[in-house]
């Protein structure tokens, strides 16, 4: 028989939430209730009858609760192999009771990590005994049921009134999934935080809940789903939806690309237009319609059905502007209420708001699988200054195109390699990505300047008089050629190619100011 009554119950949670209704609804089947420490105290203030784990146990809890249920008086009785003649035994000659249901959850590291909390709180809440008995009891699945999250309690209570006051296997063993889940989600956690002090852990851990289960992934015949790692990183992951049907997959890999872009202006309002985790086109403005205006400008086009990342509060004006055409998702950090109302019209539009922006320069660890393993890396957080630059040609650039070259290189590191950006006056004007060769990216860069002009009725390419980056060096000069027959006058790269000394000759022929930056983009 693989049904096993439920007569004995140990709970001791951290979150006190349904606690006391599981209590009533246990008690109510004649379960008696072990219980420990402030789980103990809420179900007696609810009229329950509760036997202390320390009169168990026979020791009281001790060094600030560190220690009350690493006994075998609890350890066994979430172990024993009750059918087996010596397990039985063993509980009989040592006074141990099995006990057939564990309900705990742990306490709040997580949460306490996310809050800024120092170092010495974030290790008191590292529990020990709590993640000990979960183990125990899911690794005897064929006797003890743990519930591990106050979500299914609702789940226990069905279980019991469909079985006549007792757990199948098919459940139990369910419950022991999800509670090993958490375990190793929870070590995960802890390991994460302790790897600060080890330079490249040995092992790496990554800890994740489920928050979605997507229509699909990238395409449909590819299940997928989202997870969250519990951070309090603003973004996509922590954002409140105001509006709009679910976000799929896409949506959600090119609004983290939105998001992250447009964080890294904050001096002036800025607006990030994404398309395949691209962006197809990127301002700043003196208010964020202007920003919105001059960036859907620079690819009118790749901007319907794109996602829209703010760097401030949206208002109605932006709104508006924005309704004019078909928008997946914008996020900013806020909206205004009319603002709202006139996105209420637009019923596929999902509008998030995330509180804050994300810090660019936060170091964060990427993770990346291959077959058989995981890349891992620093998030790219680097950043330059006019200072950090080397001007590499004859002319310098004015300050006006040194403005422009610390815009274009920014954007650059968002966009995927190889990456070419022509930017004027604070707006892209033509993007080049993810192109196996950096002339090509060059010549799209130019051709999308060319269309700008040829929306906006403009007599020449839009990249006449822009300035360029590049994420990485020029290994020939044809690249850079080609910026400069689009009409680029000056240029960002990283240097460090064997042909340097030919590209810098190739600037200074065709008239153009370059500086070096040292640092490279590459984003694959």
């Amino acid at each position: 028989m693989t049904d096993r009554p439920l007569k004995r119950a140990l709970i001791s949670v951290s979150d006190k939430e349904g606690l006391v209704d599981l209590g009533q609804a246990l008690a109510a089947r004649g379960v008696e209730l072990l219980s420990t420490g402030g789980s103990a105290k809420a179900l007696r203030d609810a009229g329950l009858t509760v036997k202390d784990v320390a009169d168990v146990t026979g020791f009281p809890e001790m060094m600030d609760g560190r220690v009350k249920t690493l006994h075998p008086a609890v350890h066994g009785g979430l172990l024993a192999l009750r059918d087996t003649p010596d397990h039985a035994k063993a509980m009989e000659d040592h006074g141990i009771g099995g006990i057939d249901l564990l309900v705990v959850n742990l306490y709040p590291f997580e949460a306490t990590v996310a809050s800024g909390a120092d170092e010495a709180t974030c290790i008191e809440n590292i529990d020990i005994g709590g993640p000990a008995m979960i183990r125990a009891g899911a690794k005897n699945q064929g006797y003890t049921c743990v519930v591990t999250d106050p979500q299914d309690y609702d789940a226990l209570l069905a279980e019991l009134e469909a079985h006549d006051g007792a757990t199948t296997l098919p459940f139990r063993q369910r419950q022991s999934a999800i509670a090993y889940g958490r375990t190793a989600a929870y070590d995960a956690a802890v390991a994460t935080w302790m790897a600060r002090f080890e330079e490249t852990p040995r092992r790496i851990a990554a800890a994740a809940t489920l928050t979605q289960t997507l229509r699909y992934g990238e395409n449909p015949h590819q299940s997928a789903a989202f997870y969250t790692d519990g951070s309090a990183r603003p973004g996509v992951a922590t954002a409140t939806q105001h509006q709009g049907k679910d976000l799929s997959y896409n949506n959600i890999n090119d609004t983290d690309a939105a998001i992250e872009l447009v964080a890294e202006f904050t001096d002036r309002p800025a607006v990030a237009i994404i398309k395949h985790a691209n962006p197809c086109g990127v301002a700043t403005g003196d208010t964020l319609v202007e920003a919105y205006r001059r960036a859907f400008d620079c690819d009118r086009t790749s901007a319907f059905g794109g996602i829209v990342a703010l760097n401030g509060t949206l208002d109605a004006e932006t709104a508006e502007a924005m309704a004019g055409i078909f928008t997946e998702v914008v996020i900013a950090p806020d909206a205004t209420d009319d603002a709202k109302a006139v996105f209420a019209a637009k019923k596929n539009l999902r509008l998030l708001t995330t509180g804050s922006l994300p810090d660019p320069r936060l170091p964060i660890r990427a993770m990346k699988q291959v077959a058989g393993g995981w890349l891992v890396q620093d998030k790219d957080t680097g950043h330059v200054s006019p200072d950090d630059l080397r001007v590499v040609t004859k002319r310098a650039p004015t300050d006006a195109q040194m403005a422009d070259l610390m815009f274009a290189w920014t954007v650059a590191k968002h966009v995927k390699s190889n990456a070419i950006i022509y930017v004027k006056d604070g707006a892209t004007v033509g993007v080049g990505a993810g192109q196996m060769s950096r002339l090509d990216s060059s010549r799209i860069a130019a051709r999308k300047a060319q269309d700008v002009a040829e929306a906006l009725g403009l007599p020449q390419s839009a990249a006449v008089g822009s300035v360029v980056a590049s994420d990485a060096f020029f290994p020939f000069a044809d690249g850079l050629l080609a910026a400069a027959e689009a009409g680029a006058t000056a240029v960002i790269q990283p240097g460090g190619s064997m042909r340097d000394d030919d590209v810098i000759a190739a600037a200074d022929a065709a008239g153009l100011a370059m500086v070096f930056t040292g640092q490279r983009h590459f984003r694959h």
